[in-house]
């Protein structure tokens, strides 16, 4: 017993320091890209200040619009108080740009030609459904979106939408806006295949992001975390004794998958649990998947639904 023990304790003391070495390697990893306070700029402009942000960054004005239109934008009371609200919690963004900074390093490390994008800081009216949106050389971060989760501006808000409005969401979002363009991870048709192909982008997420909470990787509260984690064996037990891994019902996606305020077994206890739990048992797979065989990452990403499942060996602890 005692051997087993300090084998365990040596192969642990081993990966830890695997890990550390890791972080140190990818913290010398040197970045060059602009971060870019926009907001501030914009909602300070005048007329002349318009027509030189225009001149500057054409991306962030359609032709459809006139100067007259952005200026009566600027001006607008509400613009101006979701402004100043976002810009108290945010008054300095050193800490922001440093923990994105750290994000494109690791990006950097697994994916070398990956290029850090000119990276945007705006306002974007409480649009909720694109808080972060990447496109090649370019990032747009919502600032306004993440002002903590009790927020009185996200009063109108579900609970299960505003809990992810926090600080820490906003490199989780990020790293998923850019995982979905720069990493190529197939979907099949299958109930599996989603969990998979959601598990794929939160163990990339997680490897990208290796010092946050995993709360915040999954983006669910913590409350409901811990249930997922007593609760797993009897999820799974659900999904295979009802033969759902391998149907090809859209609706399981509605009931597992999607955004919602729980995931719907049509039991007593769904609203213990997170929307999204089908993601979470993914993740856990692909976990599995990474443990049990000697395999990079690129090569998890390109593997099929069927053959991580057989290769896994997944099986919740009771």
């Amino acid at each position: 017993m005692i051997k087993i023990i300090f084998n365990s304790l040596l192969i642990l003391l081993i990966l830890v320091g695997c890990k550390n070495n890791k972080e140190k390697e990818i913290s010398k990893i040197k970045l060059n890209y602009d971060f870019i306070e926009f907001h501030k700029s914009f909602y300070s402009a005048n007329a002349k200040d318009i027509v030189e942000l225009k001149l500057k960054y054409p991306y962030l004005f359609p032709s459809s619009v006139s100067d007259k239109e952005w200026l009566d934008k600027i001006n607008d009371s509400n613009e101006q108080i979701l402004f100043q609200i976002t810009d108290s919690v945010y008054s300095n963004l050193t800490k922001i740009k440093k923990t994105i900074t750290t994000l494109y390093q690791h990006i950097t490390y697994y994916k070398p030609a990956f290029s850090p994008p000119k990276t945007f800081i705006i306002i974007n009216g409480l649009d909720y459904e694109n808080s972060t949106i990447y496109a090649d050389s370019l990032a747009f971060i919502s600032l306004d979106l993440y002002l903590g989760a009790d927020s009185d501006v996200y009063a109108d808000f579900p609970k299960y939408i505003s809990s992810n409005f926090t600080e820490n969401n906003i490199t989780v979002d990020l790293a998923k806006s850019i995982i979905q363009k720069e990493f190529l991870i197939r979907r099949d048709m299958s109930f599996l295949g989603s969990m998979l192909y959601f598990g794929k982008q939160l163990y990339l997420t997680e490897q990208f992001l290796p010092n946050l909470e995993e709360q915040y990787i999954l983006e669910i509260p913590k409350t409901k975390l811990i249930w997922s984690l007593q609760n797993e064996a009897q999820i799974w037990k659900y999904f295979i004794s009802n033969d759902l891994l391998f149907s090809t019902n859209q609706k399981l996606n509605k009931r597992f998958i999607d955004l919602a305020p729980f995931s719907k077994f049509y039991m007593d206890s769904d609203k213990q649990s997170p929307g999204s739990i089908g993601k979470y048992i993914g993740l856990q797979i692909i976990r599995s998947y990474m443990i049990n065989n000697p395999v990079t990452i690129n090569t998890m990403l390109s593997t099929s639904t069927n053959e991580i499942f057989k290769r896994s060996r997944y099986k919740p602890s009771k």
